[in-house]
């Protein structure tokens, strides 16, 4: 049971050692792989040359020592061999030598003979028969015994300052490089993304390697785009969602509205005609003709929120821009203000858009309408147009500019939004740009507003220039 208990810690042990290695960082952990790798590689070597070489020198040893000994025993004398000024031989008396008394009674015993102990001493003794003088040579044992251990040091060195340079090669040019700046550029590009920094969160393709890392990163980057296309996808749809729920809502409020409005309407009406044929002094004629203006306003703003609450598929033709807008502001001219005011259209005569002609119509009215109430006596109001391409399809986009005080800072935001106006006191409901907006939403097209840098107002609807799809 014990040692079965202990096993499951030895391996609970080995689980958290690859744990926390596996959750270091990439550089300290890469810094752990490579050193470990380049002390096995050392080991390897080390101990693989070290012993090849120890065993080659100890045969050269064995071969010289057998040679010395096999030459010393005979009777030539060492000094004329050549080469022998290396070694440590001496010929003379027992006392020259500082021969120990031992070795001296054992050469006297055994003339000729060669005394060798390697345990004791390096040094091989003989005494000459016909000089009786004592020999001494000292064998090369230290020589061979320096050569390894200097061998050892100077591979230990060599491989040592191989390491630090390999090293050094990987952690300050080729891992920063190729490792550590990629993975850094993917991280800066996470946090940008997190941050919702759309300009730095897709990496420069420049800088991506062609690597497994460079594939990560060019899988990271097209990630991103494809999340940030379905992203404006998704708010494009809920924007839509929101116009058309909010439209809807205002066309159930227009549409009531409208009803209540209706039969009173016409009532008054009928009474201010039938009063203005049988009064014929001309003070109250006045006042009647007045009423019956106020009266038919009324009606017409009636008759907008009946349209603004229209719902049914609209036929659509081919609209011809110049005699729409030419007509539009024959319409909106039936106000006196509008002799005082110069009006040019400069939209091109070949010009067409798609759409119904009896909605575009009313949304230009409106527009002219609205910079008609904008500018004052002797001021200009044009309307240009501009033709580009856009997925493939034909657009014009038709410009109302006015040199009015443009629209001011705190409604330019919401302009378009239901019942916003800074002229409820006097000729609008601001319900007009609502309506506009909501028309040519179901022509596909949109509407924007802003005031142009010289001053005033522009107001700029886009619509198809081709029969592609149904507006």
């Amino acid at each position: 049971m014990s040692n079965r208990n202990l096993s499951h810690a030895d391996v609970g042990a080995s689980r958290g050692l690859w744990k926390r290695f596996g959750d270091l960082k990439v550089r300290p952990k890469l810094i752990i792989l490579h050193n470990l790798f380049f002390l096995v590689l050392t080991c390897s070597v080390y101990f693989t040359l070290i012993p090849s070489f120890e065993r080659r020198v100890a045969r050269a040893k064995t071969i010289e020592v057998s040679l010395i000994t096999e030459i010393f025993s005979g009777d030539r004398p060492l000094q004329s061999l050549p080469k022998m000024e290396g070694y440590d031989y001496r010929e003379g008396s027992a006392s020259a030598l500082n021969l120990p008394p031992e070795i001296q009674e054992w050469l006297d015993a055994h003339p000729g003979e060669v005394w060798q102990n390697s345990a004791q001493s390096d040094d091989l003794y003989k005494k000459d028969l016909r000089s009786g003088q004592y020999r001494r040579i000292t064998l090369p044992n230290t020589v061979y015994d320096t050569v390894v251990e200097r061998a050892k040091l100077s591979l230990f060195a060599v491989l040592g300052v191989i390491y630090v340079l390999a090293v050094l090669l990987l952690e300050l040019i080729v891992m920063p490089r190729y490792v550590y700046q990629p993975l850094k550029l993917m991280l800066d590009a996470d946090r940008a993304t997190q941050r919702g920094d759309r300009d730095r969160e897709l990496i420069d393709e420049r800088l991506i390697p062609g690597d497994e890392i460079g594939q990560i990163m060019l899988s990271r980057n097209a990630s991103v785009t494809e999340l940030r296309k379905q992203e404006n996808g998704l708010a494009q749809a809920l924007a839509r969602l929101e116009a058309q729920d909010r439209l809807a809502s205002l066309g159930l409020l227009s549409a009531s509205v409208a009803h209540e409005l209706n039969t009173p309407l016409a009532v008054l009406r009928g009474s201010i005609e039938l009063l203005a044929e049988r009064t014929f002094e001309e003070h109250a004629q006045e006042r009647l003709a007045r009423m019956l203006r106020v009266t038919q306003r009324l009606q017409k703003i009636s008759e907008s929120l009946v349209d603004f609450a229209r719902v049914r598929k609209q036929e659509v033709s081919e609209v011809a821009v110049c005699p729409l807008i030419e007509e539009a502001w024959n319409l909106v001219g039936i106000d006196e203000k509008a002799a005082a005011i110069h009006f040019t259209n400069e939209t091109v005569s070949d010009d067409i858009v798609v759409g119904n002609p009896d909605r575009l119509m009313q949304v230009f009215v409106n527009l002219l309408r609205n910079a008609l109430n904008a500018v004052d006596p002797g001021g200009s109001i044009s309307v240009k147009s501009r033709k580009f391409v856009r997925d493939g399809e034909q657009w014009i986009t038709l410009a109302v500019d006015d040199d009015g005080h443009g629209i001011p800072a705190g409604v330019l935001p919401d302009i378009f939004e239901a019942f916003v106006s800074t002229r409820l006191d006097a000729q609008g409901t601001g319900l007009g740009l609502t309506v506009a907006e909501g028309i040519v939403q179901q022509h596909g097209g949109t509407i924007s507003a802003s005031n142009r840098p010289g001053g005033g107002a522009r107001l700029e609807v886009t619509l198809r220039s081709n029969l592609g799809s149904d507006a």
